[in-house]
């Protein structure tokens, strides 16, 4: 099976004390998967090493030719919704690696932007202020910007957080959407029956990895008794955890890197 991301040997510290503490596995292309574990495991500082967004101390993040694409979903509290945008030209957003920030947009992109609306249950909502949705409401729109994207690989930081059961539902179809057209799906997730029910791969984080597999054997009573033992056990008075300056990777992206697929 195609590997979409691999993790080696990934710490990331923030004070230089861990956040994600020599986590290694991968993601394979296709697969569905989500991320759970207790209150500051490491869960959306993965997502964030997987885009870049925060520097990995030691070890490294490598992105195979199945995640040449990337959509990355943060957590609402971390989007000002407060700049004056439409919900049409929100979605038109996903075009920006193609079409950059001023390209006229063409009658069939704005065509497929509304499709995407009329996908997410929101039809006729084009022309609102993302200022004036609900929680609900935004997700959706964020939802349909994804859709625009066409990622290979989509990262999803807390999707259900705050929306109501309907509106959670319509995503989780969505998402189950995607996994049928073999695009790799991984999110960060609080509800473990809902794990149980819609994500056939889990990775029970607690700064270290726990388990990582089949969410029926990952979500064990015993997996998550010792990943609720390894987070209380946390000492933040701990001694600094100490990275050789050597071992500092960055991000690799081996399709770009190498001009090529991932080796299989």
């Amino acid at each position: 099976m195609s590997v979409a991301i691999s993790l080696e040997n990934l710490t990331v510290t923030y004070r230089r004390h861990p956040a994600l503490h020599h986590v290694s596995g991968h993601f394979a292309q296709g697969s569905l998967t989500a991320i759970v574990g207790p209150n500051g495991a490491g869960k959306s500082t993965l997502l964030k090493s997987i885009m870049g967004l925060v520097r990995c101390n030691s070890g490294r993040v490598v992105k195979h030719a199945a995640a040449s694409r990337i959509a990355y979903l943060p957590q609402q509290a971390e989007i000002d919704r407060s700049f004056p945008i439409s919900v049409l030209d929100c979605v038109l957003l996903g075009y920006w690696s193609k079409a950059g920030l001023f390209r006229r947009m063409s009658r069939d992109m704005v065509r497929r932007a509304e499709d995407a609306l009329a996908a997410v249950g929101l039809d006729g909502f084009a022309q609102r202020s993302i200022a004036s949705l609900s929680v609900g409401q935004f997700q959706r729109v964020l939802f349909a910007r994804i859709l625009l994207q066409d990622a290979e690989l989509i990262l999803l930081d807390e999707p259900f957080s705050a929306i109501d059961t309907k509106t959670t539902n319509d995503l989780l179809h969505i998402i189950k959407s995607w996994h049928a057209e073999q695009r790799t799906v991984i999110a960060v997730l609080h509800d473990y029956d809902q794990v149980r029910r819609a994500f056939p791969q889990s990775l029970l984080l607690a700064r270290n990895v726990v388990a990582w597999g089949e969410t029926e054997a990952v979500l064990c009573h015993e997996n998550l008794h010792r990943a609720r033992s390894m987070a209380e056990a946390v000492d933040e008075h701990a001694p600094l955890c100490a990275v050789d300056a050597a071992d500092v990777v960055d991000v690799v992206d081996v399709a770009h890197a190498h001009g090529e697929g991932a080796p299989r």
